[in-house]
């Protein structure tokens, strides 16, 4: 049986939706189709496909195996217009998962600037505050802030982001400002759910020592966006990556506190499945990233 043949009838038919329609598309026969199909699940010894005289519909196991179908099949088709050509045009869908406030301040506009240039790349875009599984999920790319998320993966760093503590003036001239990180406990501040202490904001003075303090306060939540956007009404004292809180700084809608104590810093990862090749549309976009959030330290 030729594996990769067999693979290209299997993928054929679940696009197509049935043997026939495969067949006609391939310029075989509608039992050859189905052998090629059978043989497959023979040599794998696990059914792929459930078949009734209405339609055809995927198993558990076909539904893995198509994904990994689909991938393998994209990479042999890139590698051979790779041989063929000087260079690759990036071509073709690009799976991409981020959490909501980076993807949409920062990832959105990437977006746009990357396509704008390779016209010829579109994106399925999913952004959610959790550690997607790229590989059981189907992803070729995921932008984390932090952490890579897991062990069967690749890393590039693009940049770097650093936590920022500010308050409205508002909220500075009722309460007071804050000269040292001990202060805090007496302020109310506004926590965030996902930080690796909760509770707890952790600075380093100019000696390298480290300053933990316990917080809390009038909020609690999981957005960093609510957050910002309560600490801006004068709610109270945030710790608020700088890509977040950047525009609001910069527009005088907050203020640093305890700008001599270092907050913790985290690094901007391009993180995609550990495989061997990297596609041309996926190697071209992570690039483009790496340029442009490099240069973007000072959010």
């Amino acid at each position: 049986m030729d594996r990769f043949n067999a693979m290209s009838v299997f993928a054929k038919v679940v696009e197509q939706g049935s043997f026939a329609r495969a067949a006609e598309r391939l310029g075989i026969s509608t039992s050859a189709c189905s052998r090629q199909v059978a043989d497959l699940e023979a040599h794998l010894d696990t059914r792929l496909l459930q078949r009734t005289t209405r339609r055809l519909s995927l198993t558990e196991s076909g539904q893995a195996f198509y994904e990994r179908c689909v991938q393998l099949l994209a990479d042999l088709d890139e590698a051979e217009s790779a041989a063929a050509a000087s260079s690759v045009r990036p071509r073709g869908t690009i799976k991409l998962t981020c959490s909501i406030n980076f993807g949409v301040r920062h990832v959105a506009p990437a977006i746009g600037a990357f396509q704008a240039r390779h016209g010829e790349v579109r994106f399925e875009v999913t952004l959610a505050d959790r550690i997607v599984d790229l590989v059981d999920e189907g992803y070729d790319l995921a932008i984390r802030i932090g952490s890579t998320g897991g062990e069967n993966v690749v890393a590039r760093q693009l940049g770097e982001t650093r936590l920022v503590c500010c308050a409205a003036r508002s909220y500075l001239e009722r309460h007071g400002t804050p000269r040292a990180p001990e202060d805090l406990a007496k302020h109310r501040c506004l926590t965030y759910e996902y930080l690796p202490l909760r509770g707890q904001w952790v600075f380093r003075d100019g000696a390298g020592r480290e300053r933990p303090v316990r917080v809390s306060g009038p909020m609690h939540s999981n957005s960093g966006d609510l957050l910002a956007a309560a600490a801006v009404q004068g709610m109270g004292i945030a710790l608020e990556p700088d890509f977040m809180v950047g525009e609001d700084l910069k527009h005088g809608r907050l203020v640093r506190v305890l700008e001599s104590f270092a907050a913790p810093v985290s690094a901007i990862y391009a993180v995609y499945p550990s495989r061997r090749y990297l596609s041309a549309k996926v190697r071209a976009f992570v690039d483009f990233l790496a340029g442009r959030f490099a240069s973007r330290q000072n959010w």
